[in-house]
């Protein structure tokens, strides 16, 4: 049996292990800021890990940015306003999947509703990520000079049985349904506009300025 001294060191040891775990993983996710300075960023492939850290930083930059104002109407009564300062979202990926995507954008619009996100799409922003540039607040998205873009039509690859597959490609079509539906609802393309892009079964490419023209962002930069 280890004497009482070198217990005593060895759950030292562990407790300094594990007291580094929190802060290793906090600043990961949202890492300190400078003063002035609210942003989130996007970088690589959409996926459940990356997918789940900008869905923490979105959230916890909300709650940062809450200030509550005092204010009095003409009959001396007082009430308390809340208002979010913005925060901007930095976008570079290829894209990825799908769930995550729609993961994102649905916190997306709800932390709209009371607080700005400025999109900004540099390097790459393509598939998925196309959706997420253009979910930014109206206004207030915007693409590098030199960021490529690129739509296409969902993905799928699935292997089975007959009835299986058939199923799968359901699903297929629900997810591309889904995603077309949003990319209308947030930029200036229309059902036609996207049936047309989709039709040429190839990747689409845009410049800043074209996707600037769909209404997939509002300024290039």
């Amino acid at each position: 049996m280890a004497s009482k001294k070198a217990k005593k060191v060895e759950q030292e040891q562990d407790s300094s292990v594990i007291s580094e775990i929190p802060v290793m993983e906090n600043l990961m996710l949202l890492p300190q800021q400078p003063p002035g300075l609210r942003s989130v960023a996007l970088f690589g492939d959409v996926q459940e890990e990356n997918a789940g850290e900008v869905i923490y930083a979105m959230l916890a930059l909300r709650e940062q940015g809450r200030i509550e104002e005092e204010t009095e109407s003409k009959r001396g009564k007082k009430s308390v306003i809340t208002k979010y300062d913005p925060f901007e979202f930095y976008i570079s990926t290829h894209g990825g999947s799908a769930s995550d995507m729609f993961a994102i954008y649905d916190v997306m619009r709800q932390v709209k509703k009371d607080c700005d996100i400025s999109t900004i799409g540099i390097g790459k922003v393509m598939s998925a990520g196309v959706l997420l540039l253009a979910a930014g607040t109206k206004g207030k998205r915007k693409i590098g000079k030199h960021c490529r873009v690129m739509i296409h039509s969902v993905l799928g690859g699935n292997e089975g049985p007959l009835f299986n597959l058939e199923n799968e490609l359901d699903q297929v079509r629900w997810v591309q349904e889904k995603y077309v539906e949003a990319l209308i609802a947030e930029s200036k393309m229309t059902s036609s506009t996207m049936k047309k892009l989709l039709e040429k079964h190839v990747n689409i490419y845009l410049s800043a300025e074209e996707a600037v023209k769909y209404g997939i962002a509002d300024e290039v930069i």
